[in-house]
C-alpha cells in the first residue's frame, strides 16, 4: 500500500497542517477551529470546485481541488489530535470500500452492464448498512442537510432500486405536465393558499428532477449551467447599457427583453465561431 513518501505533495500538505495547528507556533485562527466550525468553509469550497468545473478553467480547477483537499486534511488533523483517526486511515478505509463495492473490477463478478453494476452497488451498500445495524429502509444513509435537488435525486434513485419507478420517460413527462396543471389550479383559485401553492411547486420541482434522472441529465449541473448562462447574458446587457450611460431600471420590460434577445443571439454566434 502506498504511503506519503511516495506522494511528497501529500506529505508536505500534512506537515503544513500540523504546523498550522502547533499549540505554540501555529496560526491563531486555525487553532480556534473545530469539526463543526469548518462546515461552512467545506460547503463553500465544494461549490467553488463545482463552479470551476463548470467554467472549465483547468488552472482554477486545480486550485479549487487543492482547497477542498485541505478541508479533508484539516478535519483529519483535528480527529488525529483527538486520538480518533488519521488522514491515512480515512484514505485506506475509502480504498477498501471502493474495492468492496467494485467486485466486477477487483473480484469475481458477472456484472457487466451499467444496470447490473448499479444494482450490485446498491445491494452492497444495503449489506453495509445492515452490518452497521441500521433500521431497514431504502433511504438509510441519505443525509438530511443535502441540497434539495440532490436529496430528491437520491430519494428517487433509492426508490427505483427496489422497483418503484417508471420504465420509460413518457409517463415522467406526463407527471411534470400534471404537476404544472395543479400549480395553475392553485394560482387560479378564488382564494390563494400559499401553503398549497408551495406544495404544488415542490411537486413540480421533484417531478422535473425525476425527468432529468430519466433523461440521464444531472439536474444540479444543468441548473448550474443555466444560472451561469443567465448571469452571463444579463451582465452583457448591463455592459451594453453602460456603454450608452443607461441603467437597466430606465428601460421597460419590453426594451429589456429586446436587449436580452440581441445578447442571446450575439453570444450564440460567438460560441459557434
Amino acid at each position: 500500500m502506498a504511503n506519503t513518501e511516495q506522494f511528497p505533495g501529500v506529505a508536505a500538505l500534512l506537515e503544513v497542517m500540523q504546523r498550522l495547528r502547533d499549540p505554540e507556533s501555529g496560526c491563531p485562527w486555525d487553532l480556534q477551529q473545530t469539526l463543526t466550525s469548518l462546515i461552512p468553509y467545506t460547503i463553500e469550497e465544494a461549490y467553488e470546485v463545482a463552479a470551476a468545473l463548470t467554467e472549465g478553467n483547468l488552472a482554477e480547477i486545480k486550485d479549487e481541488l487543492g482547497d477542498l483537499l485541505f478541508q479533508v486534511v484539516f478535519y483529519t488533523q483535528l480527529t488525529s489530535e483527538q486520538g480518533q483517526f488519521t488522514f491515512d486511515q480515512v484514505a485506506q478505509q475509502t480504498a477498501d470500500k471502493l474495492i468492496r463495492r467494485h467486485p466486477h473490477v477487483f473480484a469475481e463478478s458477472s456484472a457487466q452492464s451499467d444496470a447490473e453494476i448499479k444494482a450490485q452497488w446498491e445491494q452492497i451498500k444495503q449489506q453495509e448498512r445492515a452490518a452497521k445495524g441500521e433500521t431497514a429502509s431504502v433511504f438509510n444513509g441519505i443525509p438530511d442537510n443535502l441540497p434539495s435537488i440532490l436529496t430528491a435525486q437520491k430519494l428517487q434513485k433509492r426508490a427505483a432500486s427496489v422497483g418503484f419507478d417508471w420504465d420509460n420517460i413518457v409517463p415522467v413527462l406526463a407527471k411534470v405536465r400534471e404537476e404544472l396543471a395543479e400549480v395553475e389550479h392553485e394560482l387560479n383559485a378564488q382564494r390563494l393558499d400559499k401553503e398549497a401553492l408551495a406544495d404544488e411547486i415542490g411537486d413540480v420541482l421533484f417531478a422535473v428532477v425525476n425527468l432529468a434522472r430519466h433523461a440521464q441529465v444531472n439536474p444540479e449541473h444543468a441548473l448550474r449551467r443555466t444560472n451561469h448562462k443567465f448571469k452571463q447574458r444579463f451582465q452583457a446587457i448591463e455592459q451594453r447599457l453602460a456603454e450608452r450611460n443607461t441603467a437597466a431600471t430606465e428601460l421597460s420590460l419590453a426594451e429589456l427583453e429586446q436587449e436580452w434577445q440581441l445578447v442571446k443571439a450575439q453570444l450564440k454566434t460567438a460560441a459557434n465561431d
